[in-house]
């Protein structure tokens, strides 16, 4: 039977990984999966960045057996605040705070660092007896009974399905001759770790300023991620200054409330913008996490909206499966783009409309948006609701991110 073919997965990263080790733990030992990506034969990783793991995508860890192995280095975010005002403001009054948690001691997001946790990704699947190649999936041919996928030494895999998982520039997306829709923001997300005296008490803060929000994330000790947003051509300018002017930027906005702070690491500038394949989907191909689409990283949900579809995408697949269904014809697929392709276009809008409105200089939109603020933190139901939205957990919710095992 076809699905006895297996699946080949284009991309070793975060999406897919953490796709491979769920289809591992739901289909079993004896389905052939592979993932293919030349960056697999670079380890242990050296991505100096952090990303905010929310708690229902923490919870998808959990399952596949990853998160113990990060857990002790992973910082919870504690409590939230978002401040409004000019860069040469004096002050930045608070208008919004988040606090509490989604269930009773368990936060809604943790910071982790990319490479420790994409070194325990490798480290699972591997002894899971995933077949990782340290190649890139150089082309892919379909037809009637499954796909044959090739690698960049030339061997071909029969497989049922092919996974994009091979980020926002994805060659097998325009392999596949997928069209994506969306726009550059000429805005730069300047990213760099920072030392500090004082302790953040596990507080992440984001500071909305005219060129853009400036997000302080906590990581364990005293240290904090960064995400800088500026203009492109600032950006360019910011991050080429010596240490000691790039030293003055950055205390111009971080302020001296954890006392001095200092760069860790070498600051890098990515450019921002937003897009959304125009489908999810191709013959026997599924997209997933960039390759699929890309939003502004305002409301801190990029990766996050990768998992997610890393759990929809797993759970049709295994359903599938265990039916005798072959996971790579259409109306399973189609399945999958349903449940995810909404909520990325509700997201996309949002980030978009949070851009839009809180990088300006408008002081109209500036009133508008402090005063809606204020509403939002005087309403404890809605803040609840915004907390469970951020957590991952609104909506309909795959078994990873409730953390069932498929």
């Amino acid at each position: 039977m076809s699905v006895q073919r297996g699946i080949v997965i284009g991309g070793g990263a975060f999406a897919g990984l953490a796709l491979a080790l769920a289809l591992r733990q739901g289909l079993g030992p004896d389905f052939a999966i592979t993932v293919a990506d030349p960056a697999l034969d670079t380890r242990p990783s050296r991505d100096p960045r952090a990303t905010a793991i929310v708690a229902a995508c923490r919870r998808l860890f959990e399952v596949v057996g990853v998160w113990n192995d990060v857990a002790d280095g992973a910082q919870p975010i504690l409590d939230m605040v978002v401040t409004d005002s000019k860069l040469q403001d004096a002050t930045r009054p608070v208008f919004l705070t988040f606090s509490g948690d989604v269930q009773p001691g368990e936060p809604f997001a943790h910071m982790v660092e990319n490479r420790y946790l994409i070194d325990a990704l490798v480290q699972h699947a591997t002894a899971e007896g995933i077949d990782l190649r340290g190649l890139a999936v150089s082309d892919f041919v379909t037809h009637s009974g499954g796909i044959d996928v090739t690698l960049s030494d030339g061997n071909v895999i029969e497989a049922s399905l092919l996974v994009a998982a091979d980020g926002a520039r994805s060659k097998l997306r325009g392999r596949a001759g997928i069209a994506t829709h969306g726009w550059d923001y000429d805005q730069s997300g300047i990213v760099v770790t920072v030392g500090h005296d004082r302790d953040h008490q596990g507080r992440a803060e984001e500071h909305f300023l005219p060129a853009g929000p400036f997000a302080i994330l906590p990581l364990s000790g005293k240290r904090s991620s960064l995400v800088w947003t500026e203009k492109r051509t600032e950006a360019a300018r910011i991050v080429a200054l010596s240490e000691e002017e790039f030293h003055g930027e950055l205390e111009r906005r971080f302020g001296l409330h954890l006392g001095e702070v200092r760069a860790l690491d070498k600051p890098r500038a990515f450019p921002l913008g937003y897009f959304v394949t125009r489908s999810f989907i191709g013959e026997r191909l599924a997209l997933v996490g960039d390759a699929a689409h890309v939003i502004h990283p305002i409301a801190g949900q990029g990766l996050n909206m990768g998992l997610k579809d890393v759990a929809a995408l797993a759970e049709v697949i295994v359903d599938a499966a265990r039916l005798g269904i072959d996971p790579g014809q259409a109306d399973v697929l189609e399945r999958y783009q349903r449940w995810r392709r909404f909520d990325t276009m509700a997201m996309g809008l949002a980030t978009n409309s949070l851009n839009f409105l809180f990088s300006n200089e408008s002081t109209l939109l500036r009133t508008v948006r402090d005063i809606g603020l204020g509403l939002v933190d005087r309403a404890p139901p809605l803040k609840g609701l915004f907390i469970r939205q951020a957590a991952g957990l609104a909506g309909e919710v795959p078994r990873l991110l409730k953390g069932e095992a498929l």
